[in-house]
């Protein structure tokens, strides 16, 4: 953490809950130094101003001080709400997802990583205006992973270091890769992963969005490509998300 008593950061809402009588505990992503917390002090009273710029999922730029034990806003303006998102459920649960992935993964007094900064905004921006969030996430999970650390191999068997042919494979969250057929016929834990898929997967994970975009994949490829992803994040955090089993309600 700075060791500035006030600084200026750019950040979004992760998440807020109510403090003492009445201020809110807000968690927040900032560009500068990952994830924080801080206390708004008064922001739960009828007359704050602060409270309309502090809505989960609300990009702002914000001026925070050391308090005692925590960071106290000062001030806060809004750059983007992203207000269709609260009002489409669909919407507002997918973007709930990428918020809880990057809580599950992120910790306090972390230094601040631009790059998830920037992506968080840019995932946000397209689940709101795009009719389809599919893309937007998955786009999100490859490069996310890629931030984070835990790139998959998806170019070369992650068992045997072979080159992968246009053929079905198997995936190892052991591994985190794929792993080619001659490999797979005697390794445990291992997913399927149909050529389709893999094509998709690694196109997202090397190419820029604008290229992504032009995927088209069929029904059964997303519904691969999203089981696969679950399963390596379930692997990565030993335990499963909270958000995909609540999308799944409300799609069904």
């Amino acid at each position: 953490m700075t060791d500035f008593r006030s600084f200026r950061a750019s950040a979004v809402v992760l998440r807020h809950a109510d403090w003492g009588e009445a201020d809110q505990m807000l968690t927040l992503y900032t560009r500068e130094q990952g994830m924080v917390r801080a206390v708004a002090k008064g922001a739960r009273k009828m007359t704050s101003r602060k409270a309309g710029h502090l809505q989960p999922f609300t990009q702002v730029t914000i001026q925070l001080a050391k308090g005692r034990d925590l960071l106290i806003v000062t001030q806060v303006e809004t750059v983007n709400a992203f207000l269709p998102l609260h009002d489409n459920l669909v919407k507002l649960s997918y973007a709930s997802y990428v918020v809880e992935l990057l809580l599950r993964f992120s910790y306090e007094e972390e230094i601040g990583n631009p790059t998830i900064f920037r992506l968080l905004i840019e995932t946000l921006d397209r689940i709101e205006k795009e009719s389809d969030s599919w893309l937007a996430i998955r786009y999100y999970e490859m490069r996310f992973l890629d931030a984070v650390g835990f790139r998959p191999q998806m170019f070369e068997c992650a068992n045997c270091g072979r080159e992968i042919l246009a053929e079905d494979q198997y995936f190892s969250f052991t591994a985190g890769g794929v792993v080619c057929p001659r490999c797979g016929q005697g390794l445990p834990n291992l997913a399927k992963i149909s050529v389709e898929t893999l094509k998709y997967l690694r196109h997202f994970q090397r190419s820029s969005y604008r290229d992504a975009s032009r995927a088209h994949p069929s029904p059964q490829v997303k519904k691969e490509a999203e089981a696969l992803m679950q399963g390596y994040f379930t692997y990565l955090l030993e335990r499963e998300l909270n958000t995909p089993g609540f999308i799944k309600k409300i799609r069904s």
